[in-house]
């Protein structure tokens, strides 16, 4: 029996999220205290109690309200919603069905803004640093602008100038660094960020006729929309419950050139641009041309047109997402996504400039009327051209929604930049998953190596493949070192970085902020104090401490080894409770982890990861793109984290990776269920034995405790709480339903699906690159008359959405003929229904 579980409470983290231009808007000469090591390093186990939950969790018993139920379903009957929280009752989408339709729209109901919005003091790019190297003193820094960025100038030096630099022309390189922030201004920025929400909620009680006492007339809601999938969600920097505030991205660019004049008859010099901003790619050319001209002009002034130059770049016609809008985008391939925000932004803009011509010009009624700025897609011949009538001011859609186009003026000359429209965790900068993984398979395809087994990391046996170890590294937080001998250290970073991604699919956080894409030897004693870390080194003495890391990942070679002196999996009290409960499939936990029956007829692919490995080898040979395979990876997290929730939900009877399980097992919609859908209890039993041992060794480490604060967090916003639209959906895709169970999925869907947010909801469980509605518009073909007129209803709604449109569009045309036809069946029932008599 298990012990007695603690209640899962929300928590928030110590270190809030500090504001990005509170050093680069300073006119003193203050140093901050930054470091390339995250502050104060430390073990998930050494975390603050108070930060998370402990490693048994439970959900808040019914009746006792808490932080994350104040906002839940108002029908459930275990919990009831409070006046003036942060969402409103009309986000729960089970609400009494006849007042759903008055407000229930396809159409967006908050208020579009922009990313970055004109007028707004935060910087692009914070600081840049300029560094050389002398034959006497080593690494030197010699300029930082607009202020020093810290004290530590040598360490800086060190980081911009790597091993070897001097015998390439040209080299990249990427490094973090870390702001330690006092008590006090954590104290402050916790302070603001509830002063912020006590607006909203003011704001939106106020809509509703609530007053509030402490109600202010000034305050203005011109920049809080209400837009709650946004309040603590930067498009930019991580959501509230991560380890500390966001961290500064450091793009650095070495050269080298030739000189007899100078000792060793060469001069490198390094430059390198401080960001908050994890698209750090798109400043490359800048840091060419600019280098190029320090070269030439070695003085601030030169740093300080490059500074000003990539500060004046315009992205306030860039829309913000919502969380799940940044999902669809992400998951779709489809060029179109949303363009109808970067219309409406363009809109917007020009209402605006309208105004001001209105008010900064005389009235002159002999004066013709300006002509209105036209709209076009960017790079098609009427913007090139300019339009009819040639206009002088015209404004450009992009061409790729994902890629926001914008330019930079430095030196008179436009520098193109394309900034990704949708940034998820753990993506910073421009990498290649295909790259990471082809570098692994192919190697591993030609001569299949064997690892050393390890219940956490060789799930498929000693044969596993050799992008899961890595995977199974990541996620259980073991030490990674990515050794690239003779290689560019920019070769080296982007391995680093497209490993983090490769781990966190944009669902997982942890990674980034632990992870050193280049260091060196010098700083090996402050790296092994870091649990957990992903680094890049090009210096081959890694290689043999064994000691110093537990996977080594060559990069030349496509190789990894398992450490020898590696710490043993413990056998844990969920891997036992699970033999326990499962003694027919006790065999096949050790079995998977240890090898003795991997490739046998008792063992098989447990986990599936063999058959996944295969579908990603398959979709590069088809030439599916990056954005396909990130897709993939993405899911194959998300089934990650759904199967560990089913696991402790089996093994402890509750789990904190899922709330809202009891109200979703009563039934309250009229259709029960959640979690992960397997087609039967035998492949559940197996998939979780498979499992067991990587989900035991996940769950004591940051990931996963910043996964709980995230699913708290996002509960709290998301606007179907009393239904699982994804285990709906599986059930439906997965698993052989009676028309009586397919008839409450399809009702259900029809009578809680219709606003907006619950549209994109539900998009987000049937992606494109998953069959799309196939599965949904099956209902067109149920036996009941009243499901296919129901789904079709549904379908009507989804054709309606900004997303849905193109969702619809690509069902093929079997299923659009059988929508028109149960259309035009409904309507002339409709007209055939004779009016009802009515007598005086």
């Amino acid at each position: 029996m298990a012990p007695g579980l603690p209640f899962l409470t929300r928590t928030t983290s110590a270190g809030a999220t500090a504001t990005a231009t509170a050093i680069a808007t300073s006119t003193t000469n203050h140093r901050t205290s930054l470091s390339s090591f995250p502050p104060g390093s430390r073990s998930a186990s050494d975390m603050s109690q108070a930060s998370r939950p402990s490693r048994s969790p439970q959900p808040p018993l019914p009746g006792v309200p808490s932080e994350t139920d104040r906002t839940s379903n108002p029908s459930s009957k275990s919990k009831t919603a409070s006046t003036g929280t942060a969402v409103s009752s009309q986000h729960s989408s089970l609400s009494a069905g006849a007042s759903r339709h008055h407000v229930a729209s396809a159409r967006p109901q908050r208020r579009l803004r922009s990313q970055y919005p004109r007028g707004s003091t935060e910087n692009h790019v914070e600081y840049i640093l300029v560094a050389s190297f002398d034959i006497d003193r080593g690494p030197v820094m010699e300029h930082q602008f607009p202020v020093a960025i810290t004290g530590d100038e040598h360490m800086l030096a060190e980081l911009m100038l790597p091993d070897q630099a001097h015998v390439r022309d040209q080299d990249w390189t990427i490094f973090f660094l870390h702001k330690d922030t006092s008590q006090e201004e954590d104290e402050q920025e916790r302070l603001a960020k509830e002063e912020r929400r006590n607006r909203r909620r003011r704001i939106r009680d106020r809509a509703k006729g609530v007053i509030h006492e402490s109600d202010d007339e000034d305050d203005d809601d011109g920049d809080l929309d209400g837009d709650d999938w946004d309040d603590d969600m930067s498009t930019d920097s991580e959501p509230e419950g991560g380890e500390g505030p966001p961290l500064i991205y450091v793009l650095n660019l070495v050269n080298t050139k030739q000189d007899k004049t100078v000792k060793r008859g060469a001069v490198v010099k390094a430059m390198a641009i401080c960001t908050r901003h994890p698209f750090l790619h798109i400043y490359k050319p800048l840091l060419l041309l600019a280098l190029e001209e320090y070269f030439k002009s070695p003085v601030p002034e030169t740093l300080s047109m490059l500074f000003h130059a990539v500060n004046e770049m315009d992205l306030s016609l860039m829309p913000k997402l919502s969380l799940l809008e940044r999902h669809l985008l992400q998951a779709s391939d489809n060029k179109d996504l949303f363009v109808e925000k970067f219309e409406q932004m363009v809109q917007m803009r020009i209402t605006e400039d309208r105004g001001e011509d209105v008010t900064d010009q005389p009235f002159d009624a002999s004066r013709s009327p300006p002509k209105p700025p036209g709209i076009y897609r960017s790079g098609t011949k009427a913007h090139i051209e300019g339009g009819p009538g040639q206009s002088t001011t015209s404004y450009a859609v992009p061409r790729d929604t994902h890629e926001f186009e914008s330019r930079v003026m430095y030196k008179g000359i436009p520098i193109p930049i394309k900034v990704p429209v949708a940034i998820m965790p753990e993506t910073v900068g421009d990498f290649s998953l295909i790259k990471l993984i082809q570098n692994f398979s192919d190697a591993h395809s030609k001569q299949p190596q064997t690892f050393t087994p390890h219940p956490h990391l060789t799930t498929n046996g000693p044969n596993t493949h050799p992008i899961v170890v890595l995977v199974n590294a990541l996620l259980t937080q073991k030490r990674v070192i990515f050794l690239g001998h003779n290689m560019p250290s920019g070769d080296v970073a982007e391995a680093v970085l497209a490993a983090c991604a490769l781990a966190s699919g944009g669902v997982l956080r942890g990674f980034t902020r632990h992870a050193f894409p280049y260091t060196d030897l010098t700083k090996v004693d402050d790296l092994l104090n870091v649990p957990g870390f992903i680094a890049g080194v090009t210096n081959p003495t890694f290689e043999n401490h064994p000691e110093w890391w537990d996977l080594l990942c060559d990069l030349p070679s496509g190789k990894m080894k398992i450490s020898s002196k590696i710490e043993q999996a413990p056998v844990t009290e969920g891997l036992v409770y699970f033999q326990q409960q499962n003694p027919a499939h006790a065999a096949l936990v050790n079995g998977a982890s240890s090898g003795s029956l991997s490739g046998a007829a008792g063992a098989g692919d447990l986990t599936g990861d063999v058959a996944f490995m295969a579908d990603i080898a398959k979709s590069i040979a088809a030439r599916a793109g990056e954005r396909v395979v990130r897709a993939k990876w993405r899911d194959w997290v998300v089934k990650f984290t759904r199967i560990a929730a089913a696991f402790e939900e089996s093994v402890y009877g509750a789990s904190a990776l899922y709330i809202g399980s009891e109200e979703h097992e009563t039934g309250t919609a009229g259709v029960g269920g959640h979690g992960y859908v397997w087609c039967d209890e035998v492949s559940k039993a197996k998939e979780l034995a498979g499992n067991v041992t990587r989900i035991e060794g996940w769950r004591n480490t940051r990931s996963y405790y910043s996964f709980i604060q995230d699913v708290a967090q996002l509960y709290t916003v998301r606007p179907l709480k009393g239904l699982d639209l994804h285990h709906m959906h599986d059930r439906l895709r997965t698993q052989r339903l009676s028309p009586m169970q397919s008839r409450e999925v399809y009702c259900a869907f029809a009578k809680y699906v219709h606003s907006y947010d619950e549209i994109s909801l539900l998009l987000s469980v049937a992606p494109e690159s998953h069959a799309g509605l196939f599965y949904i518009a099956l209902g067109l073909f149920h036996r009941d008359r009243e499901v296919r007129v129901k789904t079709a209803d549904l379908l009507e709604r989804i054709a309606e959405h900004e997303a849905g449109q193109h969702w619809w569009r690509a069902l093929s045309r079997f299923e659009k003929l059988a929508y028109i036809r149960i259309k035009r069946e409904a309507e002339l029932a409709a007209v055939e229904v004779p009016p009802k008599a009515v007598f005086p």
